[in-house]
């Protein structure tokens, strides 16, 4: 594991050759409403060297819309090539290996809106009533507008035989304010009760690292992917062959790092992107 304190020169020359970066949102480039100043300008700086970037998010609670509009107003000018979340991903799934599959969706009313962007067949509304149909599929994620109704349906569908899909593994969201539950404790809760572990997409998934290179084609070993959480940021590099980075301004602190396995550390730890900045552009 390479550390700004003690290789710089090596971490710049790693990070100068690769092609695409990828940047986790909460904790990484932002927090709740807050940007990272440093991470406007590092990004600023990467395009102007010709790099590619991708924001991905785990978070699928809101619409690419929305993180269109955020993105925007915190200073990061992307374009909507630029982005993809965990809703994406697994409504490509969806697309491409359970079409014509019945789903019911534990989730915002924005994502639902998204799954029906992609023409998924729904057996809920947006509030999450059924329609009366049994689903094939169960999908959970992050919910804010969660309610028991909605966790008993879930549950009861899957002991009943519907298959069990999660959008992403994340337990907690980080806010200005602190960790708030995230998909991953939702699913617990759904585990608890049903004993069916989902298929987990987003951060760290093959199917994850697969969407990022065909959207972006870019080939894994040329690709950074930046982060502040080592199960599904780092991982999804230790695991599909691409540079991961962790910074410590979100939920992961030098202490984390510390208590895990070698095969679990990012290949780079950076106190902040400020870090990164300092390493690649500083004159």
């Amino acid at each position: 594991m390479l550390t700004f304190d003690t290789d710089r020169q090596q971490i710049k020359g790693i990070l100068d050759g690769k092609e695409l970066f990828v940047f986790d949102m909460d904790g990484t480039i932002y927090l709740g409403k807050i940007p990272f100043v440093y991470a406007v300008e590092y990004i600023t700086e990467l395009r102007k060297h010709g790099k590619k970037v991708l924001f991905f998010t785990n978070n699928a609670s809101h619409s690419p819309d929305f993180y269109m509009e955020k993105l925007t107003s915190l200073g990061f000018a992307p374009s909507r090539e630029e982005l993809c979340t965990s809703g994406d991903v697994t409504c490509a799934f969806l697309r491409r290996f359970r079409e014509g599959k019945t789903v019911y969706l534990l989730g915002t009313p924005e994502l639902y809106d998204h799954f029906i962007s992609y023409e998924i067949d729904m057996v809920n509304d947006r509030s999450g009533h059924p329609d009366g149909r049994v689903p094939d599929i169960v999908i959970t994620s992050f919910d804010t507008t969660l309610d028991y109704e909605k966790l008993k349906n879930a549950c009861e569908y899957i002991r009943g035989g519907a298959e069990y899909l999660c959008t992403h593994p994340d337990f907690n969201c980080p806010t200005e304010t602190g960790f708030i539950p995230d998909s991953g404790a939702i699913a617990a809760a759904v585990t608890a009760s049903t004993g069916v572990t989902p298929l987990f997409f987003g951060k760290p998934s093959r199917e994850t690292a697969e969407m990022i290179c065909e959207i972006s084609g870019t080939e894994k070993e040329n690709i950074a992917v930046f982060g502040d959480r080592m199960y599904t940021d780092i991982a999804l590099g230790r695991r599909n062959g691409i540079e991961s980075v962790l910074v410590l301004s979100g939920e992961t602190t030098e202490t984390d790092v510390e208590a895990a396995e070698e095969k679990d550390r990012p290949d780079i730890l950076l106190r902040s992107l400020e870090d990164a900045l300092t390493i690649q552009f500083s004159v």
